[in-house]
């Protein structure tokens, strides 16, 4: 179910515009409007809940077909080979400021910072 006052939501559901790189049945993928990377992609289910805090077992298979779609996108704009980040920020501690799932697919350049 949609939040009306989600803009995540009304990317989604086309009530705002967006470079659209990918929509299906359960998942749209946008560019980034402030891209921090060469590609710099934002994955949102259509599914309205605010992040990974709520996942529960039902909602599992869509965080499973989110991966996929990056995984297909960063082959697209052609950042698999050498490498990409799937990232989601999860509560304001984190830096998220958008309360609707989502993950950003970051590649195109080295990425500063090594993560282990």
């Amino acid at each position: 179910m949609a939040d009306s006052n989600c803009i995540f939501c009304a990317i989604a559901e086309g009530r705002i515009p967006a470079t659209i790189v990918h929509q299906d049945a359960d998942v749209v993928a946008f560019k980034d409007i402030a891209p921090q990377a060469p590609v710099h992609l934002v994955l949102v289910p259509r599914e309205h809940f605010a992040g990974l805090n709520e996942l529960t077992p039902d909602r599992a298979r869509l965080v499973g077909r989110i991966a996929l779609v990056a995984k297909e996108l960063a082959e697209a704009q052609g950042c698999a080979a050498n490498g990409w980040r799937l990232v989601s920020n999860c509560g304001p501690d984190a830096g998220q400021t958008v309360f609707h799932l989502h993950f950003h697919v970051l590649g195109g350049r080295p990425m500063a910072g090594k993560m282990v």
